[in-house]
């Protein structure tokens, strides 16, 4: 990771736990330079990195602030948090998961062709529902190649899959391609996310890439429509 990276990563970090507030002034260049020992370009990068993604604004001659964000008990279905975990969607609240399904199989044509590899190779199949606050938010159906990603165990789906890759794996996850759309949820969608009613469901889909290009995840996220809203940052 370059050091611009980490700078930004770890002011992301600040941001999402609530170290830096919603219209909170963030460190002038200076201290940073500072306090990271770097120069003010590799800080003007980080920075930079950060209004791409749509979490701090530039104000000319005043500094930089943390955007303000309306609706924070909702979940972002964003490209800035897509990576950092679901516990950092939702600082300040109790996080956990219930694991429906892990198993080990092959994937359909269709997986393999989007996961890069072979019918018969081996991906890991995982069902998972997460809570905030013990309410039912999301239910994941996740696919990764075993080759490229080994080693998940269950206490790794019980916490976050992304930490595990890069914290313990040493990997870089780099980006993703998205697809998203309403859609009415199955009888066991309805009965995990506790959805009454004609309440429809979130569906985003993603291939996410590591930095070297190769895709490493398929995943269909089916979030309770009442509980999730999108957010995108369009950069000129």
């Amino acid at each position: 990771m370059l050091k611009y990276e980490a700078i930004a990563s770890r002011l992301r970090e600040d941001i999402q736990n609530g170290t830096y507030e919603p219209g909170q002034q963030l460190p002038l260049e200076k201290e940073m330079c500072a306090t990271f020992d770097v120069s003010r370009i590799t800080i003007k990068r980080a920075v930079d990195e950060l209004v791409k993604q749509g979490l701090v604004v530039k104000r000319r001659g005043s500094g930089t602030f943390v955007k303000l964000m309306e609706n924070n008990d909702v979940q972002e279905v964003s490209m800035a948090n897509q990576f950092s975990g679901f516990s950092s969607t939702f600082p300040g609240h109790t996080i956990t998961t219930k694991v429906l399904r892990f198993d080990i199989d092959h994937p359909t044509g269709q997986i393999a062709d989007k996961l890069q590899i072979a019918v018969d190779d081996f991906v890991y199949q995982i069902e998972r529902v997460r809570y905030r606050d013990g309410q039912p938010l999301v239910i994941e159906y996740t696919q990764m190649p075993i080759q490229l990603i080994p080693g998940i165990k269950m206490n790794v789906l019980e916490h976050s899959i992304y930490h595990y890759i890069e914290d313990d794996l040493g990997l870089k996850i780099q980006s993703a391609h998205r697809a998203i759309r309403a859609d009415v949820p199955t009888e066991q969608e309805k009965q995990e996310l506790q959805i009454k009613d004609n309440l429809p469901v979130l569906e985003v889909s993603q291939v996410a890439f590591l930095d070297d290009g190769r895709p490493f995840e398929y995943s269909v996220a089916r979030h309770r429509a009442d509980e999730s809203i999108y957010r995108t940052v369009c950069v000129r």
